[in-house]
């Protein structure tokens, strides 16, 4: 996601955290300091608010972590790639690769919420205790209270039935196994999921014109709802335009290359300034594809290090793009496209690179798909 940075690693999954989530933390530490530990537990200055606000806006994001931490855990342990967790306004975001089989599938997508409500549990619990035991007890007692709550209502408000919220991922997995057709059950939650953000946002706009400053959040909550939801109903839409399409029958030949060898600045005289293509493939001195670099990331070098640098030290290494052999189900293939690489495969033969497909290319066979439904129908 644009705008974040890299805060570390949990379980070798990167960890990053978009730049509103001091603004939410602040949100948080500023409610909880001002408005529900002073009802709560009367009597405290206001600096013991303050401290106390803040230390329950860190508590909660860091059940954050821990959810989508399940998530990334859980994926895994299924075999399936994680690229990174992401910290947001709005929560939390676990990239991914696509679930094999709708078991999987299903119990990625419960493992965060079955954790926001353990932790709810625990904190209740512990809050209560506390609260039992003296008046020196109030303060965290009152925050624990008000974390159990908040991992409650994060666990119940992330089963709702929309993509791409869990409870959305829960019905597309039990869609899947029930009728055995993965793109009709992915078409089927992101128009549910659709549906919901419309409700979300009109429910949000509602309360927003009664006062209630809460609605302008419920808004933007639907408001992304609706937008992740079209866009996977779009994605649903392409897999099955391609169902059946092998790799070969879609990719462009021959491929334009570069040595990975090359300076930075040879790279952009011989190469890149010729290419017709926003991102190139490269070639070990073996003549294998050892990865691909985008046009743009070699503009943003700085020019005194282009005469040193490498272009392979600023390209996207082989393990991290999507490589396919020309036989391969193309919508196979497409679940291993990398987002640090767009819409693009690499396609190899015996270890050499024979084709790479596009996003022209995909676009290129959907219009064949649209004309072939045309003409049928």
């Amino acid at each position: 996601m644009g705008g974040s940075i890299r805060l570390g690693s949990v379980f070798g999954v990167p960890l990053r955290m978009h730049w509103s989530v001091p603004l939410l933390v602040v949100l948080f530490a500023y409610g909880l300091g001002r408005r529900t530990l002073p009802v709560g537990a009367p009597g405290h200055s206001p600096a013991v608010y303050a401290v106390a606000g803040v230390a329950g806006a860190a508590l909660l994001m860091g059940s954050l972590v821990l959810h989508e931490t399940a998530h990334a855990a859980t994926a895994r342990r299924k075999q399936i790639s994680v690229e990174d967790v992401t910290l947001w306004a709005l929560g939390g975001m676990t990239r991914m690769g696509r679930p094999k089989t709708a078991a999987a599938a299903f119990l990625v997508a419960v493992s965060g919420p079955l954790t926001s409500l353990v932790i709810g549990g625990v904190a209740l619990g512990a809050g209560l205790g506390l609260h039992a035991l003296a008046r020196w007890a109030a303060v965290p007692a009152v925050v624990l209270l008000w974390l159990g709550w908040a991992n409650l209502f994060l666990g119940v408000f992330n089963l709702l039935p929309a993509v791409p919220l869990d409870g959305g991922r829960v019905v597309q997995a039990l869609l899947w196994w029930r009728t055995g057709d993965r793109e009709r059950a992915d078409l089927a939650a992101s128009r549910g999921g659709q549906v919901t953000g419309v409700l979300m946002a009109g429910a949000g706009w509602v309360l927003l014109l009664r006062g209630a400053p809460i609605g302008l959040w419920i808004v933007f909550i639907g408001l992304f709802v609706m937008v992740v939801a079209g866009a996977e109903r779009r994605h649903a839409a392409l897999h099955t335009a391609l169902r059946g399409i092998r790799v070969a029958d879609a990719m462009t030949s021959p491929v334009t290359t570069g040595a990975d060898w090359l300076t930075v600045q040879h790279f952009i005289d011989e190469v890149a300034v010729h290419s017709h293509h926003s991102a190139v493939p490269l070639l070990d001195f073996e003549g294998r594809p050892s990865g691909i670099v985008q046009i743009r990331r070699l503009a943003g070098v700085p020019a005194p290090s282009r005469e040193t640098l490498r272009v392979r030290e600023v390209a996207v290494p082989i393990s991290q793009c999507a490589v396919a052999a020309p036989d391969e189900q193309l919508t196979e293939a497409l679940d291993r496209v990398s987002l640090r690489t767009g819409m693009r495969i690499l396609v190899a033969d015996g270890g050499h690179l024979v084709g790479i497909v596009t996003g022209k290319d995909l676009a290129r066979m959907m219009q064949r798909h649209t004309l072939r439904g045309g003409a049928q129908g």
